[in-house]
């Protein structure tokens, strides 16, 4: 990236827990350091509705479980020059993947979550994001130039490949970051 220019940089969070966006927040100050090189342009912080054009950098959380997701990935990918997977469910699916042992599929991933789990009028939802037959990871729908593995991943970690990253370096991290 060029020296003293901000880049435009977002976040995004697919089927997965939050914690990798904890981590990336757990910085502390070092996140006032990030600031003065970036412009925060798409965040589950930020009040953005639609994911902008000319993105620098990315960070992707999650896996793709469901249509919209794997729609929002592509348009990512499209959209930005460095998509980093973060966190052991945008690298190998991890958590989310579970469900694809279910026999049933879809249906018993449903019946698990709106109908198992209540007590009280359990109803299978007809509104929310169609699901796809089973979750992925990121790498299987686009390419990802950088995996930073972990659940969550360190605080430290993360700050350590945006900042070679942002300074135009290839992170050093024997069997922790790996490369698309």
């Amino acid at each position: 990236m060029e020296e003293n220019k901000k880049v435009n940089f977002a976040t995004i969070w697919l089927s997965g827990c939050s914690g990798c966006h904890m981590s990336f927040l757990d910085q502390d100050e070092r996140l006032i350091d990030l600031a003065q090189k970036i412009n925060l342009v798409y965040s589950p912080v930020v009040d953005v509705k639609d994911f902008p054009d000319n993105v620098d950098i990315v960070l992707v959380e999650g896996a793709v479980g469901n249509e919209e997701e794997l729609e929002m990935l592509k348009k990512v990918r499209e959209r930005s020059k460095i998509l980093i997977a973060i966190g052991d469910c945008a690298v190998t699916g991890n958590i989310v993947t579970l469900r694809n042992t279910l026999d049933n599929g879809l249906k018993d991933v449903l019946h698990k979550a709106y109908a198992e789990t209540v007590d009280v009028n359990p109803i299978i939802p007809t509104d929310v994001p169609k699901l796809l037959d089973r979750a992925i990871p990121l790498n299987v729908v686009v390419k990802v130039d950088y995996f930073i593995p972990g659940c969550p991943p360190s605080a430290d970690l993360i700050n350590y490949v945006l900042m070679e990253v942002l300074s135009g370096r290839k992170p050093v991290m024997e069997g922790r970051v790996k490369y698309g």
